[in-house]
Parts: structure tokens; sequence; C-alpha cells
């Protein structure tokens, strides 16, 4: 059930998470935030963007948003350039996560194109001003924006070097109070170790933060998951290659991997 607003233009948006399906099987998240990788939009490519890839995923979150439930997408830029992968170059840390930033934009112009294609209203909000191409984020017009019904997608992650788009992530989904963030990825959940390289590795069907950071698991980076940890964030890891699994997961199947508190 989308969210619904006062007369004086207050949300009435539930910051609680379910924890069973919805009575009426519909959707058991109102707002969420859906992390996608670079090189998630690369698709079978080894770089750039895959035209097939990037179609299924706005095919994908169109089915959710017609269920009326509030998307806000973070994307990342590895597909294209990732400033710590780049020691051979020499470039300077700082200068090259802002590079990296601007490679996040480029990906969120693509997902923004896919999407009203598919027939998703859709902004790209940038923390790196460029009026040209995205407005810039502003908190309050991000939430307005979610509340009419439009896809948010957030580009150039926090504007700062030294975080990632996975903090970039949990942040947002602080700020515009969602209920979820949605960890998009190419395995089922979150395992013991690489389950495309260690045969017989063990998945976690729950999993607590303090787990995560323990046992140096690779769901989000230590500060994206902290930063959870703190304010109680739900971190749904699951696998988006998988037709229909984003729909499972917002209607409370169980999909993937969930991290939380206990």
């Amino acid at each position: 059930m989308p969210a619904s607003s006062d007369s004086r233009g207050k949300s009435s948006i539930q910051t609680s998470v379910p924890e069973i399906a919805s009575p009426n099987g519909g959707p058991v998240y109102q707002r969420l935030v859906l992390k996608l990788s670079g090189e998630s939009l690369a698709g079978p490519q080894e770089s750039g963007i895959h035209a097939e890839t990037i179609q299924g995923m706005a095919h994908e979150v169109k089915e959710i948003c017609d269920l009326g439930v509030q998307v806000a997408i973070v994307v990342g830029g590895g597909n294209f350039f990732r400033g710590t992968r780049q020691k051979e170059l020499a470039i300077d840390r700082a200068t090259g996560d802002y590079m990296g930033m601007l490679a996040t934009v480029i990906n969120g112009l693509a997902m923004l194109d896919a999407l009203e294609k598919a027939g998703c209203h859709t902004r790209l909000l940038s923390a790196i001003e460029m009026h040209q191409v995205a407005e810039p984020f502003i908190r309050r017009r991000a939430t307005r924006h979610l509340e009419k019904g439009r896809v948010v997608i957030f580009a150039a992650g926090t504007g700062n070097p030294y975080f990632s788009t996975d903090t970039a992530a949990a942040l947002r989904a602080m700020e515009i109070k969602a209920q979820v963030i949605l960890k998009a990825t190419r395995v089922d959940g979150v395992y013991d170790a690489d389950p495309e390289k260690v045969k017989g590795a063990k998945k976690f069907e729950t999993i607590t933060y303090l787990d995560v950071l323990q046992k140096g698991l690779s769901v989000m980076d230590a500060t994206a998951i902290s930063l959870c940890m703190d304010n109680q964030m739900p971190i749904v890891v699951f696998n988006m290659t998988v037709p229909g699994n984003l729909k499972r997961v917002v209607l409370g199947e169980r999909v993937g991997s969930v991290v939380t508190m206990a």
C-alpha cells in the first residue's frame, strides 16, 4: 500500500519493518532503497552497460512500483571506473574517488532512461551538482518525489571521497526514512565464503551486523554496515539476476539473506 499524506503534506510512512508478509498479499515494504553495483549493469560484459541487463532491471523495478512501493536506487560505478582499484595509474585516492562518482552519474542517466522507457516516472539526484543532467540532492525534494510515485536515483555517492556507494546507500536510506536496503548481487544471499569460488560455502538465512563485521563478510563495507547497525536498518541481500526475485522480496517471500540486529 502506498504512503499517504495528511492535509499538511506530512508523510505517514511507517518506519518499522514488517516481519511477515502482508496479510492481504501486498508488499511488506512501502519505501525502500535498492543498491545496484556498477558491475551488475555490465551484465555478461567486463565493463560498460549491457542493454538487455539494464532493461530487465528497469522492468523488475516497474513491477514493484505498480504495487505502490516507493523506490529509491543507489548506483555504483565500477563498470566504468573504481578509484580504489587504480593503483597502477598512481592517481590520488580522492581524485580517483571523484572519478568514480562521475561514473555513477553515467550509470544513473542510463538507468533513468531505461526506467522512463519501462513506464516509470524517474528523477536523477546527484550529490555533486551538475544542473544540466541531474537535480542536486536535497533530502526533502527526494522524499517529495517518492511520495508522488516517482523512482528516485541517487548518483555520485555521498559527494565525498573515501566513502563507497554502499555507504551512500545506507546514508540515503536513513535520510529518506526507508524501511529496508535491498542489496542486489549475483549470488542468492550472504555466504561464509565466495560461493562462486568455494564449493560448499555456507549460506546464512539471517545474520547480525556484528557477525558480518567480525567475520569480514563482503556484504557491504564496514562503514555502511556500522551505519545500518547504529540505525537498525535491515539489509536484504538477494540475487537480482533471477527474474522476479525483486518482487518476491518486496512481497515478503524468503529470498536471499537478511542482515539485522538479531
